[in-house]
């Protein structure tokens, strides 16, 4: 009788422990559709007629297709050109950035270097104080000279000392016999740290690798301060010069009184915006696997 009692009570546990991730699911469904929902409306929007979308307004299924805003983008050579400087300065910059970040966090980690907390403090200071703009601009483009060089995007942004405190955290959870055991086999630091370290550590690698590659691809500021050669300018800088082109064509055509052709100004919005955020949305999936384990590198103990 006590073993038939047993019995339904863990049928009952079942049953509610279905019934409470069938409604966990459904809740995430639900929120997951909700975060879904406006970037569709971006993809959708981009598509549409111009006059279509300022007087209906977003809509799932519009009267009127249109791919006007993204022939406005590509009518000439200029956004072509920055998509590849874009892609090769964020490739280029994020393979340095590791190498010298995965570099520095192994060197400051664990007991190694002897002066490895003044090194460490350094880099934090960094972090808190900064010089300004203007010692910056007169450091980059008349001391070293970079202007109007590819390496403009990447010398000066070339160590984040955060990403290097999380991935040194990451470092010294990794048990310190692996290192013991490469050094009594006769291997020297770079080769523990390329062949044994970083392999170990691919869920870090991976994460911080992205945080490298967006901050790297959505950077605008240095092409604004450094850049005067069309080739070399960045995507995004060019993408918020062409809207506000658009816009003072407006404002000049509104105060003038001047007809002018319909402008794509907000179809124009959506479609640099998916153009500007594809890369890395391909990128993310290849990463995920890594990226969910690796999001906790900065809360483990230094």
């Amino acid at each position: 009788m006590a073993q038939g009692k047993r019995v339904s009570g863990r049928r009952k546990e079942k049953i509610g422990d279905i019934i409470v991730i069938r409604t966990f699911f459904v809740i995430t469904l639900i929120f997951a559709a909700a975060c879904l929902m406006p970037f569709v409306l971006m993809i959708i929007s981009s598509f549409t007629d111009e006059a279509v979308l300022i007087r209906e307004g977003y809509n799932l299924f519009p009267t009127k297709w249109s791919i006007g805003a993204y022939r406005a983008i590509f009518a000439s050579q200029a956004v072509p050109d920055s998509y590849m400087t874009t892609i090769a300065y964020t490739l280029l910059g994020t393979l340095l950035s590791m190498t010298v970040t995965s570099m520095c966090a192994y060197a400051i980690s664990g007991r190694i270097l002897k002066y490895r907390n003044v090194i460490a403090f350094t880099f934090y200071f960094t972090m808190l104080f900064s010089g300004g703009l203007v010692p910056s601009y007169i450091l980059i483009s008349r001391i070293l000279g970079m202007r109007n060089m590819i390496w403009v995007y990447i010398l000066p942004v070339l160590v984040n000392p955060w990403n290097m405190f999380m991935l040194r955290n990451f470092f010294n959870t990794l048990s310190e016999s692996f290192r013991e055991s490469a050094l009594l086999d006769g291997a020297n630091e770079v080769v523990i740290l390329f062949k044994i370290i970083i392999p170990l550590s691919a869920p870090a690698m991976a994460t911080i690798s992205l945080f490298y590659a967006v901050a790297y691809w959505n950077e605008w500021m240095i092409a604004m301060l450094y850049i005067d050669n069309e080739k070399l300018i960045s995507l995004q800088y060019l993408i918020m010069r062409m809207m506000r082109n658009i816009s003072a064509a407006k404002l000049i055509a509104q105060q003038s009184g001047v007809p002018i052709p319909m402008l794509p100004s907000e179809t124009l919005r959506y479609a640099t915006a998916m153009l500007s955020i594809g890369p890395i949305i391909l990128l993310y999936p290849f990463l995920q696997r890594y990226f969910v384990s690796g999001l906790r590198v900065g809360g483990v103990k230094g």
